[in-house]
């Protein structure tokens, strides 16, 4: 059987078939480490319809807060129109009611969405910063700073958080979302600086840390460059763990008295206003600010689940 010079022979015809060979398969193109968590990430239906489901939160929350609900959330109380307007349940003009002063809760409901959300992020990128630096320098160095920074983390674990927050709000300021931020970072950095310190102690007996020590390379450039990129999924999990955290913690004190307090607004404030309306005609006043937090708490957790499935190497899904 004639050929053109430089035709491939496939097998089918070595075989006598006389079939036209068919073209080999293109060699697979190999994909980067974030190709494959976002693939595995997005396996995690779950975790994906989380995802969707607090972007939208953000965005109704953040952006378009001003556009969904038109109603101040802090109006003249003694205006007779705001006055007239207290106690109305859901309706076509106020989707979730009013609260006992006449204010919209709808309003309300995104604006305190804003500070809930804007102090478990923070808290969550604060106390993640200052866990693995900690984490970090007390797990490579060892010795006494080993000991030093793991005694200091024991100390802060075992005193009463909401104790400390109570006693800190009170005396700091603590309506001020910025000093709720610094007394809640100040507190939930210790979870993550453990987990780090566990694993820079595995790491850094590696092959790969022994031959960037070899070669020279200083003690931060081995920790920035070659141990914390290693690490980047225990911590991004144990971030979205602190955002659940710092939110609960927050609605916790503000429900108490001690958070946010007027005129500023959150979740947590408004189940506190609401106290005593479990089993009345004003029970909705519960209804919005505690599914709210719910919703919010389970699709951190979620999203965290996923993130720890994507980036964990042995998983299966």
């Amino acid at each position: 059987m004639n050929r053109a010079p430089g035709e491939n022979v496939g097998l089918l015809d070595d075989l006598g078939s006389g079939e036209p060979a068919q073209p080999l398969p293109a060699a697979g193109v190999p994909q980067s480490q974030w190709e494959l968590v976002r693939r595995r990430f997005f396996k995690h239906r779950v975790a994906v319809v989380s995802l969707v489901v607090l972007g939208l939160l953000f965005m109704v929350c953040v952006i378009f807060a001003d556009v969904i609900a038109p109603y101040p959330t802090n109006p003249d109380l003694g205006d007779p129109a705001v006055l007239e307007a207290a106690r109305e349940p859901p309706s076509t003009e106020h989707w979730l009611g009013t609260d006992t002063a006449g204010r919209d809760q709808l309003s309300r409901l995104l604006k305190g969405g804003q500070t809930s959300l804007l102090i478990g992020l923070s808290v969550a990128l604060v106390a993640t910063v200052v866990g693995t630096a900690i984490g970090a320098v007390a797990g490579f160095y060892g010795r006494w700073i080993d000991q030093g920074l793991s005694r200091l983390t024991d100390l802060v674990l075992v005193v009463p958080a909401i104790a400390v927050l109570a006693i800190a709000g009170k005396y700091l300021g603590g309506g001020n979302p910025t000093v709720l931020i610094v007394i809640l970072s100040a507190l939930f950095w210790t979870y993550v600086a453990r987990v780090v310190r566990g694993l820079v102690l595995t790491l850094k007996e590696k092959e790969f840390v022994e031959a960037a020590r070899a070669s020279g390379a200083s003690s931060s450039r081995i920790v920035l460059r070659h141990i914390l990129p290693n690490m980047i999924g225990p911590i991004v999990v144990a971030a979205t763990l602190a955002v659940t955290t710092a939110i609960l913690a927050e609605s916790t004190l503000s429900y108490l008295g001690f958070g946010v307090q007027a005129p500023s607004v959150s979740w947590g404030r408004m189940l506190s206003n609401a106290e005593g309306a479990a089993g009345t005609s004003l029970s909705y006043l519960i209804y919005a600010p505690g599914l709210a937090i719910v919703i919010t708490l389970l699709c951190i957790n979620f999203v965290g689940d996923g993130l720890r499935d994507a980036f964990d190497p042995h998983s299966r899904r």
